[in-house]
């Protein structure tokens, strides 16, 4: 990481910032386990308790489309080799693990899962995992699974859906989940319990191969947010641009008709929550 520095592959910012960087950020994790099956599986295997887990394919960033609503962007999305399909994303700020957001999740896996003609019987078990900075339930729990049941009797609905909680604040040592969490942590390598992790972070923060792959992320994500700027101000723009038309209709027909301003906007059919805003401008531009 040193020598990319000195040889002004990455500023003194970016190397800074590598440094930090823990597996609970997700551009972080994300990097981490890009076509990295053996993290992953480590991954579900302990927080599922399944040590029979076998994880064939594994994807991050995985953008699924919605052509009637929200696209959806998941961070990682793996098959073991019995054919279920797991979610795996983290959500530091509690109030992105909402469990609607959960549940949309779900549902986007699944249309994304079945295919035109096949029977609904066909769609596996998945499983939508959120690892979060804190207990957001607040009961001190490692984990937090949720399966439908039946409301009076509590009897499984058996629909294969599952959403599981990961509380990151969870670090009891003397279990493997409490070691996990305490990995995600972890801004060294050093610091690592797990291998198959520790490896992996110290690859992308130590090697030359993984510092220039991290540098490259950097670079997106800063060019994501130059996009998004700009589309931001085209917005601003656009709303200016229509507001600015407005106040000139609103204009002419109080001159044209003799209306104040109220009858004007009445007559525009300008809805009654922006009437103040457009009232100021014209004030402003009458003074």
């Amino acid at each position: 990481m040193k020598n990319l520095y000195e040889k002004g592959k990455m500023s003194a910012e970016d190397v800074d910032r590598l440094r930090r960087l823990r597996l609970i950020d997700d551009e972080f994790m994300t990097a981490c386990f890009d076509g990295y099956n053996k993290g992953t599986e480590l991954l579900l295997r302990i927080i599922l308790s399944r040590d029979d887990l076998k994880v064939i394919d594994s994807h991050v960033q995985k953008t699924v489309k919605n052509i009637h609503g929200r696209d959806l962007r998941l961070d990682i999305v793996a098959k073991d080799e019995l054919g279920k399909v797991y979610n795996i994303e983290i959500q530091r700020a509690s109030s992105k693990a909402a469990a609607r957001r959960a549940r949309y999740h779900s549902s986007m896996l699944d249309a994304e899962i079945l295919e035109r003609g096949v029977d609904f019987k066909e769609l596996p078990d998945t499983f939508v995992i959120f690892i979060t900075e804190h207990d957001i339930f607040g009961e001190n729990k490692p984990i937090y699974w949720f399966m439908r049941s039946e409301k009076q009797s509590g009897r499984a609905l058996g629909d294969g859906t599952n959403i599981v909680y990961v509380n990151g604040s969870y670090r009891d040592p003397n279990t493997e989940l409490g070691l996990l969490m305490r990995d995600f942590f972890c801004e060294s390598a050093d610091e690592m319990h797990f291998s198959v992790l520790a490896d992996r972070v110290r690859q992308l923060k130590e090697e030359e191969k993984g510092v220039r792959d991290m540098s490259n992320v950097f670079d997106e994500i800063r060019e994501e947010g130059e996009k998004r700027g700009e589309k931001r101000g085209e917005k601003r723009g656009e709303k200016k641009g229509k507001e600015k038309t407005t106040i000139l209709h609103i204009q002419s027909i109080m001159e044209s008709l003799d209306m104040s301003a109220e009858d004007a906007m009445k007559a525009l059919r300008i809805p009654l929550k922006d009437q103040p805003k457009y009232l100021s401008m014209i004030g402003n531009r009458l003074e």
